[in-house]
């Protein structure tokens, strides 16, 4: 609950997430550590793959309002939202006393909205901030109630990198922000400033991923990584789209070869067994390990030096005009 601008729970008897996590089972092992029993709401989209124990609401509804009702007492109830696709608005965040936080993994209000770490990482943003904040109406716009500021280090380059040590510091983090509420810590809210901040619309690989071979150098390889692993890669055919639809991963800014020409951006020049190296429009190269077909097999012993990657222009244009938006049954364009 909120009082005097402190967020508190008086005591917590029972902790409710909402939406998908990676790490429900390590969260659930402190819930249980620390003797707070918890539960499961997730949407049909999201429980695909779940194996623990859930319920599934779509809506916020009367049904969803009755299980609420009947479940827990909601005074004492911390309602914990990980990328729910359910919609709170003002009678949902009342209903729920005000118990209702999100954990948010960069800083806001900077960075609100979707899109992972591959709009950072196009960015070359470095600095990780694990956050909470209370729920309002709005994305991401509610008051902070606690955060951390680190540094990523230096091996993390593509998303699952940047992932797996955002997770491990979320657990972390996690771990003593309910410590903290357990031994009674009043957290003063800090409210963000409404004339900053960014909004990032949620990314689709197979949408969003075609690359722009005019980019420099630099905006190339930041935009390969920024759909490598545990995506299936950034997109654009090679010649007259020989093999189809490709995928680039396990890219280098390589520094070694002769200058380039904007002209020969694409055009691989050297093809060195296990890696080819492609110019760009800069005096940079790229250096290219993988390049897959369709299926995900890797082709790049096929091809040749004067092959060229390109992404015809319509390609490119849907790519910018395509907006993907995620509800409770999936993605909806």
């Amino acid at each position: 609950m909120v009082e005097n601008n402190n967020f508190y729970i008086e005591k917590i008897e029972c902790i409710v997430f909402i939406g998908y996590s990676d790490v429900f089972e390590d969260l659930l092992t402190i819930n249980t550590k620390l003797n707070i029993p918890t539960k499961i709401i997730s949407s049909t989209d999201q429980s695909t793959d779940l194996k623990l124990d859930h319920i599934v609401f779509d809506n916020i509804d009367s049904n969803f309002y009755d299980y609420i009702q009947n479940n827990f007492n909601i005074k004492n109830t911390l309602f914990i939202s990980l990328g729910s696709r359910l919609i709170f608005n003002s009678k949902v965040i009342s209903f729920l006393n005000g118990n209702l936080i999100n954990f948010h993994g960069s800083r806001l209000p900077y960075d609100s909205g979707g899109g992972g770490f591959s709009w950072r990482i196009m960015r070359q943003d470095r600095i990780d901030n694990q956050l909470v904040h209370l729920i309002d109406e709005g994305i991401d716009t509610g008051p902070i109630i606690d955060n951390e500021l680190s540094i990523f280090p230096k091996k993390c380059i593509i998303p699952i990198d940047f992932e797996k040590h955002r997770l491990k510091k979320f657990l972390d983090f996690y771990r003593n922000f309910i410590s903290k509420n357990l031994t009674g810590t009043r957290f003063h809210l800090k409210h963000q400033l409404n004339y900053i901040g960014r909004y990032n619309p949620r990314l689709s690989t197979i949408d969003n991923g075609y690359i722009n071979w005019d980019w420099d150098p630099l905006e190339l390889y930041n935009f390969i990584n920024s759909f490598d692993e545990p995506y299936s890669g950034s997109m654009c055919l090679l010649n007259r789209g020989d093999f189809g639809t490709i995928h680039l991963k396990s890219v280098h800014l390589h520094g070694g070869d002769s200058s380039n020409h904007p002209y020969m951006s694409g055009l691989v020049s050297r093809h060195d067994r296990k890696w080819i190296v492609v110019s760009t429009s800069g005096k940079y190269s790229l250096l290219i390990e993988e390049v897959l077909d369709s299926n995900g097999i890797n082709i790049i012993d096929k091809i040749k030096p004067g092959d060229r990657f390109f992404t015809p222009r319509e390609l490119l244009e849907k790519s910018l005009s395509t907006r993907v938006i995620f509800n409770s049954k999936g993605k909806n364009i």
